[in-house]
């Protein structure tokens, strides 16, 4: 017998969000866009199930960082052959694939695991503000 009402998977509605990183620091933008696709901003949220929203960020080529971590800030990645660890500045990054700077960044505050993996597929980034989910958000606005 259970008092409260218990969250089910087919309770869950999502929403989109659409977050322009231009002139934003990169840390407190992925603070910010963790909780909306882990659901942690509605009021039925529950460890256990994936209760989050989509989430749509433009403009990731413009996001700004404090310090020197433009130079000092170093990313690996490893092709699992031996000798295979490559490495890449920041700066580096942002010129090759500025969607990564942002996946990266919210990928590491986001719960590892398959809930972690199903939740960051709601995630999508853009280097500048051209996405393919404007229709989303016309309806959102219009209603």
């Amino acid at each position: 017998m259970n008092r409260y009402p218990v969250t089910r998977a087919k309770d869950i509605t999502r929403s989109w969000h659409l977050v322009d990183a231009k002139g934003k620091i990169l840390g407190r933008l992925a603070a910010e866009i963790t909780p909306i696709l882990a659901g942690k901003n509605k009021s039925y949220y529950v460890p256990y199930l994936d209760c989050g929203d989509n989430v749509v960020v433009v403009n990731t080529a413009h996001i700004k960082v404090t310090g020197r971590k433009e130079k000092q800030k170093i990313y690996y990645r490893h092709s699992q052959y031996p000798g295979g660890l490559k490495t890449e500045t920041l700066g580096e990054l942002r010129a090759r694939k500025p969607e990564d700077l942002i996946y990266k960044a919210v990928w590491g505050m986001m719960p590892k695991g398959r809930l972690g993996r199903q939740m960051i597929k709601k995630l999508h980034v853009f280097a500048e503000a051209e996405h393919p989910f404007q229709d989303k958000f016309k309806t959102a606005s219009s209603d």
